[in-house]
């Protein structure tokens, strides 16, 4: 699905980790890896330096990803000092990444507001599809999970759908993909329609079934001409409830979902399903930065 990863980490995330499965990320799909560690810059007497000792560490840290790269693979490692957005952004750049692999942390809305978030601020600045990664998963597989977990990152997605637009993104950023690389690895999806209880989208069961008829069965039927095996699953209650449900019910890899909610003085007053998603989800979120 993806050929070009670029993988920041900050050794809190555990995605240094990755550096010891080149060849499973190259089984799946990866042609270019980008590791990429930002250390922040010092103060000495008043003038912001890089600190060289840090950095020195971190690329002896990184270096393995070196050691065991499969033919026709290519493996960078960049360390860097400055701000972690801009330094993910330029080599984003530099390397021409297709996609943003990041560690994130289960952080409720204040204390992103107060502290921030390198995620939710990338995806204000790039239209590079981001996977974040929980520390507590990549920290809990054996090493034999981890090699298996490498080379199927992307090969169930869960899909949320209510028709919106940015759901209608997301399926159309899938299809994109899906086309450019025939190779892909991406083999199943899931559609997960959530009809909230007692809300203005309640339908009857006859009016739901024509719904999903109309609506969904078509975009279905697209992701398999495409080689992607496709199924709907339609639930009742709590959107983000029942999508954090479905994702353990469901054999998957990640949630793949986007948000047009591009107000930012809204940002912290009515926070978007996708940006909740990535907060609360134990299962990696594919996350597609909204184009107009």
């Amino acid at each position: 699905m993806f050929q070009r990863p670029l993988i920041c980490t900050d050794f809190t995330d555990g995605l240094q980790r990755l550096t010891q499965f080149i060849p499973d990320l190259a089984a799946g799909g990866a042609t270019q890896i980008v590791f990429l560690h930002v250390v922040p810059l010092v103060e000495k007497s008043g003038v912001p330096r890089a600190d060289t000792e840090k950095m020195n560490r971190a690329e002896e840290k990184l270096a393995v990803a070196l050691e065991n790269v499969p033919e026709g693979v290519q493996v960078k490692v960049e360390v860097k000092a400055g701000r972690a957005v801009d330094a993910i952004l330029q080599a984003a750049k530099t390397y021409q990444a297709d996609v943003l692999v990041l560690g994130t942390e289960s952080r409720n809305l204040l204390t992103e507001k107060l502290f921030g978030s390198t995620t939710i601020a990338l995806a204000k600045h790039t239209l590079l599809p981001l996977l974040t990664l929980r520390p507590q998963l990549i920290s809990t597989y054996t090493v034999e999970e981890l090699s298996l977990r490498c080379q199927h990152l992307f090969r169930e997605i869960l899909l949320p759908y209510d028709d919106s637009d940015a759901a209608k993104y997301t399926v159309e950023q899938v299809k994109q993909l899906a086309k450019a690389n025939r190779d892909h690895q991406l083999k199943n999806c899931v559609l997960c329609w959530v009809v909230e209880e007692g809300g203005r989208l309640e339908l009857s069961a006859e009016e739901e079934q024509k719904f999903v008829a109309q609506k969904l069965k078509p975009i279905c039927e697209q992701l398999q001409a495409l080689g992607i095996n496709s199924e709907v699953e339609v639930r009742h209650g709590n959107p983000m409830v029942e999508v954090l449900m479905a994702a353990q019910e469901f054999d998957i890899s990640a949630i793949a979902l986007s948000s047009n909610n591009v107000n930012p003085l809204l940002e912290w007053s009515i926070p978007s399903f996708a940006n909740e998603c990535v907060r609360r989800s134990m299962h990696p979120v594919l996350y597609f930065p909204f184009k107009k």
